[in-house]
């Protein structure tokens, strides 16, 4: 507190050219000594509050925008999130009916927009700048038709990949034309199904070159008079070709498709290709006797030795009668039957593979 004094002032003495009187003062001039006054004064100002900021740091800013589609029709209900840079947290509004959005009260800094909608593709923008009091207008936010994405899972069955297989044998053929659907160049090929086994038996007995075969054949037993029982022109003919044809036919179903489906055995010759000539050789001529089950193991060749017996006899029907010599013709042609399969199988695993056309690079499909 500070006191102020007003002192007396002494008036100037008078003079003649200036006499004080009391007519030209009208009264008697005091001059009273003041009191001393007291005059609050503030206090010197202390620690800023920390409630109290800058006014420029108080201004906040708005982001706002439109959002449409491919057509620029108005999205509405689109999920629009502000991502800021530093560590505030994230802000997320849904577009109005006029698929706008606006931001308010936003401090200044560095963000990031993401529009999502369901059936567009996310839209992302890339880093902005918002400054203080900025109203920051975005531009018109397009979004695209998300694409449609499928996910499958393709699981092959053991069917699935026999029948990859089986479609891969059915264009092998010898010199590019004799059918050689019974040779697996895949050692451990999946084993074939009753369908898929009476399906390849079929495919060997219609194909062209099972027709003309036996067409040979039944023109070389008619010009040296075999079977003579079916005489001479193309009645004979035609007999003789018949009964031809109907041996490699019964012989393929009944020893191909028939006796491998109800034994449960594989047809199929298994080409080994590794080894000495001696061990590959006798594996050949074993194929006659033995065959791989559908389990997978070697087993007796049920199939194609009754099948050979089973063919035989009923070619024995319809042979003519004079040639017909009962059990005897029947075994006997069972024998040669078998002795051929063996021949074959030499065949194959010496010398038809290195003829044949349509035999797969990579034997494992």
């Amino acid at each position: 507190m500070l006191s102020t004094y007003a002192h007396a002032q002494t008036l100037p003495a008078p003079s003649d050219a200036n006499p004080i009187t009391p007519t030209s003062l009208g009264t008697t001039q005091q001059v009273a000594t003041l009191e001393p006054v007291d005059i609050e004064l503030p206090d010197a100002p202390g620690p800023q509050s920390s409630s109290f900021m800058p006014p420029d740091q108080q201004i906040t800013g708005t982001i706002s925008g439109t959002v449409l589609d491919p057509s620029g029709a108005q999205v509405e209900g689109a999920l629009v999130s502000i991502q800021f840079l530093d560590s505030r947290p994230q802000r997320t509004i849904a577009t109005d009916s006029a698929g706008t959005f606006n931001f308010t009260a936003v401090n200044a800094g560095t963000f990031k927009l993401e529009v999502i909608s369901p059936g567009f593709a996310s839209w992302v923008s890339s880093a902005l700048v918002l400054l203080k009091g900025q109203h920051y207008e975005l531009p018109t936010v397009t979004l695209q038709v998300s694409s449609a994405t499928t996910n499958v899972d393709v699981n092959f069955t053991r069917h699935d990949i026999a029948e990859e297989q089986v479609s891969l044998q059915e264009k092998q053929r010898v010199l590019g034309v004799f059918p050689n659907f019974y040779v697996s160049y895949t050692w451990n090929a999946v084993p074939l199904s009753s369908g898929q086994k009476f399906r390849l038996a079929l495919r060997d007995a219609y194909d062209p070159v099972s027709f003309a075969i036996p067409a040979i054949i039944a023109g070389i037993e008619q010009s040296q008079n075999s079977f003579s029982g079916y005489g001479q022109g193309a009645s004979g003919y035609f007999k003789r070709y018949a009964a031809s044809y109907g041996d490699g036919f019964i012989g393929s179903m009944i020893g191909n498709a028939i006796l491998p489906s109800i034994l449960h055995q594989d047809p199929r010759y298994f080409y080994k290709g590794t080894g000495t000539i001696r061990s590959r050789a006798l594996y050949a001529m074993s194929t006659a006797f033995i065959c791989k089950g559908d389990n997978g193991h070697w087993q007796p060749n049920y199939s194609f030795i009754l099948g050979n017996f089973a063919s035989a006899g009923i070619s024995n029907l319809y042979y003519p009668s004079s040639d017909r010599n009962g059990a005897g013709l029947t075994i006997s042609n069972a024998l040669i039957d078998t002795a051929s399969g063996a021949a074959s199988s030499l065949l194959q695993e010496f010398l038809i593979k290195k003829i044949s056309r349509g035999i797969p690079h990579d034997p494992h499909p």
